[in-house]
């Protein structure tokens, strides 16, 4: 008989996890990119040239480079964020982390007590909201518009809030390539944001997880470059430019504080090999490599931009972002997406419903975030004609589906 652990449990400990199956058949879920994109035999070269170069410094933490993770990586990131988003530091100031997911983790760790207040966009990243709920930190929502939060209801909540004698401990961002919207916040609303949070004195998190990846190849300055007083701690991450199963992200602060999300990070080092690797090829890969992704995604939002005007016509509104790998996707009031969720998985489509990514889940109900960063562009077509024939299944909507039987 198996051992009964169910009274040990925490009270806090989450749910069981469901054993994995294998991805759905359409899968527009999570942060997946282009397979075919990923450099391989240049990592293969690259952990080469590292192993035989340096592969003895795997024998201590840290690979003699410090808490702070592998500083030929922290010296590529500090030129590199210099010379394509205007931010000016020295690798002293970067913490290299295990993804994005461990940034949030370590300044929440460090800023956030239950209670607190935080502003965050009104459509804004899953992951970031479901800590804040695990934490008991209370968290507001700010419209957005096609150029990022509304600086005037920002102004708006900060005076509200201001008068009811709270002051939130940051304002979370994602001001360029913006999840889930896939917006870009231009120049002079980062400087109007800059001047909000020094007026109120709130602290500003930027997370530009997806900044590389504009179709473009533009983007704004970021706010930290814009920021003369050290008040916006800076999050980046490999994981959308180059492999999510790398695991490698980054902060950057002033020292005052990133003294502190050193000492909070209790792990004994991020993977010393992926860092490694990654130093090595970026230093002569990395823009050329960007670029190519770029065209690859850019053909790919094309595509399910395409499908869904095709398939959808007008029963969704979609905002076709300017970057990044994902697309939102507002569907007529009567549709209830966490249902039309249900009913696409179990016919093998996979969809983020809108819910889960609105810090008031009710502006989200009608609403999907769709990932085209890994299907191909005829499992693009293919899943969205089935997700239509379901929605028009489920909830009369689109009036008519096009492509009955198809989607395969």
């Amino acid at each position: 008989m198996a051992f009964d652990y169910s009274p040990l449990l925490s009270a806090a400990a989450p749910p069981p996890a469901v054993r994995w199956s294998g991805f759905p058949r359409y899968n527009f879920v999570g942060g997946h990119n282009d397979s075919g994109a990923v450099p391989v035999d240049d990592f293969i070269e690259a952990s080469r040239r590292v192993l035989a170069r340096e592969g003895h410094n795997l024998a201590t933490y840290g690979l003699a480079s410090g808490p702070q993770g592998y500083r030929p990586l922290r010296e590529f990131l500090a030129s590199s964020l210099e010379r394509r988003c205007g931010m000016r530091q020295t690798a002293d100031e970067v913490l290299v982390v295990s993804g994005s997911l461990q940034a949030l983790d370590l300044v929440n760790d460090v800023l956030l007590e239950p209670g607190d207040m935080v502003i965050v966009e009104e459509a804004t990243y899953q992951g970031t909201l479901q800590r804040y709920d695990r934490l008991g930190v209370r968290y507001i929502g700010v419209p957005v518009d096609e150029d990022g939060i509304r600086m005037e209801a920002l102004s708006g909540t900060l005076d509200r809030l201001k008068s009811v004698g709270i002051r939130p401990k940051f304002i979370y961002t994602v001001p360029t390539v913006q999840n889930p919207t896939g917006s870009v916040m231009p120049e002079d609303r980062r400087l109007e944001l800059l001047r909000l949070a020094y007026a109120h004195g709130v602290a500003i998190f930027e997370d530009d997880c997806y900044a590389e990846l504009t179709f473009d190849g533009t983007r704004p300055r970021s706010i930290r470059a814009l920021d003369d007083r050290g008040q916006v701690i800076y999050c980046g991450s490999f994981s959308k430019t180059i492999a999510p199963a790398l695991r490698l992200g980054y902060l950057v602060a002033d020292w005052d504080i990133l003294s502190r999300l050193i000492a909070a990070k209790r792990d004994a080092g991020t993977g010393a090999l992926e860092q490694m690797v990654l130093a090595d090829y970026c230093v002569s890969h990395f823009d050329d490599h960007v670029s190519r992704l770029r065209g690859v995604l850019k053909e790919k939002c094309d595509a399910i931009s395409d499908a869904l005007a095709a398939e959808f016509g007008t029963a969704a509104e979609v905002s076709v972002p300017k970057g990044g790998i994902f697309i939102w996707v507002t569907l007529p009031e009567s549709v209830d997406t966490m249902k039309l969720f249900q009913a696409a998985m179990a016919d093998g489509v996979a969809i983020n419903p809108g819910a889960e990514w609105c810090a008031d889940p009710s502006t989200g109900r009608n609403k999907l975030r769709l990932c085209f960063g890994h299907p191909s562009v005829a499992d693009i077509r293919a899943g969205v004609a089935r997700l239509a024939d379901i929605c028009h299944r489920e909830f009369g909507l689109p009036e008519r589906s096009r492509n009955v039987g198809r989607g395969e």
